[in-house]
């Protein structure tokens, strides 16, 4: 009855009353933030003082120049710079394409005399080969995903124009867009560039040449995607099961100044804090005063300053402790399903883990020198989701707080993630090529 007499009071006491109960939940919410602490990984060796927060670690690596790297990437794309000029002339057999004959793993007997017999089925289908190069920042990944610009759905895009008749119905009768598919040798996320991707496409046309879709690939996004190469491959072929190793490169820029005498700085440095620092004494695994345990959002522990300096030989040495050794990286991997977090799935071969200061070839200053940047490079069979910028991150954070060289190894068993550091910035890495023969150490970017 009321609703009906009075309409307008009703609702704005009902109002009143939602106003009330939000401003409660409001003030409950900032007083569960404000009242939020940070349980960090218990680490115990002698340098757990001097090592960064995720936090610290975070904007540590993200208070850079990753401009630079961005146009240095684009101009690789793009065709203008290669990585000859980047590593030297040295080393420019390492920036050349490889043979396609050379790569494709060889067909068995059994299969050669399926693939030479004349017929219908998936052995009348021709299988293409695709090397491509793209800029990461200027997409969403490589995954197809809905009103997201990916690299996968501008690829598949293009492919639809070479679909043969049967698919091209099916996908008509489902109301589906006429788009090819595509498979790859690895997914790369958002931001990362790739400067050798390979992906497969097959097609029971019989008037596909590899020129045809090199053109339409190259005319869909000019700048941001090229096509290096496109061959027609045998049709066991798989880019992604039929890779032995990949090879990716982490450009961290270096600010101005950074590294610079640092292999004695950093060293006073560290060996200041640890002498300054009064570090508690540990029982049984367990801090025994617990506030060294809990920070809040401002800082770290306590009120001195940890070391901020680091030296690539210093990461060099870190990284070498994980050359030919099949270790599990569960640690360093993020965003993965529970089921893999132990055997097999987690667990990769490092071929080569090499780290060197490099010069980008871009004027930064009035010298016309160009920007100082440190090269992490890493050749394995497979990695784990976001593994490697993982890993360069806490290569970064370990250097820095002096720990160990078998540093890595070690933290390969701790019980959880939070005793690695936050991935470092996407911007930095590339996928620089995919092996399909066994990996020659002497085709290395960083010796």
């Amino acid at each position: 009855m009321l609703s009906l007499c009075f309409p307008t009071e009703v609702a704005r006491v009902a109002a009143a009353a939602a106003g009330k109960a939000f401003r409660r939940l409001s003030m409950e919410s900032q007083s569960r933030a404000e009242k939020k602490v940070y349980v960090h990984y218990n680490h115990t060796d002698s340098c757990k003082f001097a090592r960064w927060t995720a936090k610290e670690s975070y904007e540590f690596m993200r208070a850079r120049p990753w401009q630079d790297v961005v146009d240095f990437y684009s101009d690789i794309v793009s065709g203008r710079l290669t990585l000859s000029d980047f590593f030297g002339t040295e080393r420019t057999r390492t920036s050349s394409i490889h043979n396609d004959e050379n790569e494709i793993p060889e067909v068995e007997a059994g299969s050669v005399a399926n693939e030479d017999r004349a017929g219908s089925g998936r052995w009348a289908r021709a299988n293409f080969k695709i090397v491509v190069s793209y800029h990461g920042p200027s997409f969403d990944g490589w995954q197809k995903q809905p009103d997201l610009n990916t690299v996968q759905g501008l690829v598949e895009k293009c492919l639809g124009s070479f679909v043969d008749e049967k698919r091209a119905k099916l996908l008509k009768e489902k109301c589906k867009p006429l788009e090819g598919c595509a498979l790859v040798a690895g997914r790369t996320d958002k931001g990362v560039t790739a400067l050798q991707q390979v992906c497969s496409f097959y097609t029971w046309r019989k008037d596909v040449k590899p020129s045809d879709i090199e053109d339409a690939i190259n005319s869909a996004a000019p700048g941001k995607i090229r096509v290096i190469s496109v061959s027609q491959v045998s049709r066991v072929f798989h880019p992604n099961f039929s890779a032995k190793w990949r090879r990716y490169l982490y450009i961290f820029p270096l600010n101005d100044g950074e590294n610079r005498e640092q292999s004695i700085d950093s060293e006073v440095e560290v060996e200041n804090f640890h002498t300054s620092n009064n570090v508690g004494k540990q029982s049984n695994g367990c801090y025994e005063n617990i506030e060294n345990l809990l920070i809040n959002d401002e800082g770290g522990f306590g009120s001195h300053e940890k070391p901020r300096n680091f030296t690539i030989c210093r990461v060099n040495l870190l990284l070498q402790r994980l050359e030919g050794k099949l270790l599990s990286y569960k640690t360093f991997a993020r965003d993965t399903k529970a089921s893999r977090n132990i055997g097999p799935p987690t667990e990769c071969f490092i071929y080569h883990a090499r780290a060197t200061e490099a010069t980008l070839p871009c004027p930064v200053n009035d010298h016309g020198e160009g920007r100082k940047v440190m090269c992490v490079e890493l050749v394995a069979n497979r990695f784990l989701r976001k593994m490697v910028r993982v890993l360069v991150a806490t290569l970064v954070r370990e250097a820095a707080a002096g720990a160990d060289e078998d540093a890595l190894l070690k933290l390969m068993d701790a019980t959880c993630r939070r005793a690695t550091a936050p991935p470092a910035p996407p911007e930095g890495l590339c996928l620089v090529d995919v092996g399909y023969t066994n990996f020659d150490p002497q085709n290395s970017l960083i010796p």
